[in-house]
This record gives C-alpha cells, sequence and structure tokens, in this order.
C-alpha cells in the first residue's frame, strides 16, 4: 500500500505541470461543472479557502487553460452556495428583519454591515487590477497563504480571547467593524474569507461556533454584491445564455454540498480544538502544493 500511494503521489508530481497547461476546447463540460460545483459547495463555509480549492482544481482539471470561461463559470456558480446560506438562515435574516423594523433594534443589522463594508469597498475598487495581478492567481500565492492562516488557527486555538462576547448578537460595534477590517485580507486567495473571519471573531471574544455563525451571516451582504455584479455585464449575460445547462447543473451541486457543509461545521465546531483541525488541514494541503511546484 505504501509502495502503490507513494508512487501515485510522484506520477501527481511529475504530470502536474503538463495537466495544468493541457489545453480544453470549448466550455465546462459535466465533469467539470459537477466537480466545480462540488468545490465550491464545500470550501465556500468550511475555512479552508474556496478561492485557493478552486484555483488548484482548475490547474489539474485544465480550466486554466480557458481563463475566462473558467472566471465567469465560479462568479456564476456563487449562487448556489448563497441560496444554501439563505436557506439555511432563513429564520435567522427573519429574526433580524423583524429586529429592525419591529423592535427598532438596529444593533445586529449595524455589525453585520460595519463587517461587509470594508471588503466590500475594496473589493470592488480593486476588483480590476486582482483580476489582472498575477500574484492573486499565482500557486505560490495561495499555498503560503493557505499555510500561513492555517498556523494562525491553530496558535488562536490555543490563546485566550479577549472580555468575552457571549454570542454574536452582543458583539460591540467597534469589534465588528475590525472583524470587517481584518476580512479584506480575504482578496488575497488562500486566506479564506470564512477563515479570516472566524479568526478574527475568535480573536474578538466570540467562541468558534458564535465566530462562524457571525461569519457567515456577514458574508451575505458581500455574497449578494458578488452575484449581482456577475450579471451586469452583457458578456456574463451572454455566457449564461451559451451555459445554463452546465450553470444550473453546477449550482444546484453547489447549494447541496453547501447545506451539507454548513451543517457539518457548525456541530464540529462545537468540539474543542475544531479551528486546529481546519488549520493543520490547510498546513498539510500547503505542504503538498508547495513540494509539488518545487519538483516539477
Amino acid at each position: 500500500m505504501y509502495n502503490s500511494l507513494r508512487a501515485e503521489i510522484f506520477f501527481i508530481i511529475i504530470h502536474f505541470d503538463s495537466i495544468s497547461k493541457h489545453k480544453y476546447n470549448g466550455n465546462m463540460n459535466i465533469f467539470e461543472s459537477i466537480v466545480l460545483g462540488f468545490i465550491q459547495g464545500v470550501t465556500e463555509f468550511i475555512p479552508v479557502s474556496s478561492s485557493g480549492h478552486l484555483e488548484i482544481t482548475q490547474r489539474i482539471i485544465g480550466a486554466g487553460a480557458r481563463a475566462e470561461d473558467f472566471h465567469f463559470f465560479l462568479e456564476l456558480i456563487n449562487f448556489g452556495t448563497l441560496f444554501a446560506l439563505l436557506w439555511y438562515y432563513r429564520k435567522r435574516i427573519a429574526k433580524i428583519l423583524n429586529d429592525v423594523f419591529k423592535k427598532k433594534d438596529w444593533h445586529m443589522a449595524i455589525n453585520l454591515l460595519l463587517t461587509s463594508i470594508p471588503a466590500g469597498i475594496i473589493g470592488f475598487l480593486l476588483s480590476d487590477f486582482i483580476e489582472s495581478n498575477g500574484f492573486f492567481s499565482s500557486l505560490y500565492t495561495i499555498a503560503i497563504s493557505i499555510g500561513l492562516i492555517g498556523i494562525l488557527m491553530i496558535i488562536v486555538d490555543k490563546l485566550p480571547h479577549l472580555s468575552r462576547v457571549k454570542n454574536e448578537e452582543e458583539l460591540p460595534h467597534k469589534r465588528a467593524f475590525s472583524i470587517g477590517l481584518i476580512q479584506t485580507l480575504a482578496l488575497i486567495p488562500g486566506v479564506s474569507r470564512s477563515g479570516s473571519t472566524i479568526l478574527a471573531g475568535r480573536v474578538m471574544g466570540m467562541d468558534s461556533k458564535s465566530a462562524a455563525n457571525y461569519s457567515f451571516m456577514a458574508s451575505l451582504p458581500i455574497m449578494i454584491g458578488v452575484c449581482l455584479k456577475s450579471l451586469v455585464s452583457s458578456s456574463s449575460r451572454a455566457y449564461i445564455a451559451a451555459n445554463a445547462g452546465m450553470l444550473i447543473l453546477s449550482n444546484i451541486v453547489a447549494f447541496i454540498f453547501g447545506m451539507l457543509a454548513l451543517t457539518f461545521v457548525m456541530k464540529f465546531l462545537e468540539k474543542k480544538g475544531a479551528l486546529s483541525a481546519f488549520g493543520y488541514y490547510r498546513v498539510v494541503l500547503a505542504s503538498i502544493v508547495l513540494i509539488v511546484l518545487l519538483v516539477q
């Protein structure tokens, strides 16, 4: 078994570059649509970096040879995970709306905006730069970011909190804004939006589960903005018209696995050392990617 596993790893290392450069003609096929939907659904909510995993996946399956096609496709399968988030938190969303319009309690709504605004503004202003700069698509950048955040997860999981916040609804405005500032780091692929905000939430006094709840709720404005942005350009609409079948399939897969991932991560984070477990996974993954890059 050991020799077989070693042979498989050696095969992947030797052929990684040729796989990533292999060119495919046409748009996403059924296999690619399912794989990308699965990766999007699982990694959007588990704090291991969806952008990093998707970038690594597209290099392996060859989608990187069709950069524009891949870019459009990934933007448009955010709808699946957005709908998963809306459905999972439908009662919490209804409660927040009730607090705002009936009870005139704006605390949670203001916090979510304070957390969302920094990354939303910076992401909007720098979107063209991020998409065109090779630093943000480099596997070295992704691997290092995945590894560094993994190490921080392991460290933070063992550190004492700031003054304890009972739950996400009691988070002070200043701390909510601080989480928002830290969330801007997630514009670097490999950092992870959920990973950065869960880490920040832990530092700001919440336990891992409360930090995750707050992280996912705060991601709603950004995810809605990303999805709406993907519908604005005529090229995006033309892409949707030409690839409706594969997009529907991938979004369904993303929705299903997004729901499963949300259910899993919220239960898993109740366990002691859960954040460290994600951290160790990230460190191992980063190490593998860096080894592959260095030996090819």
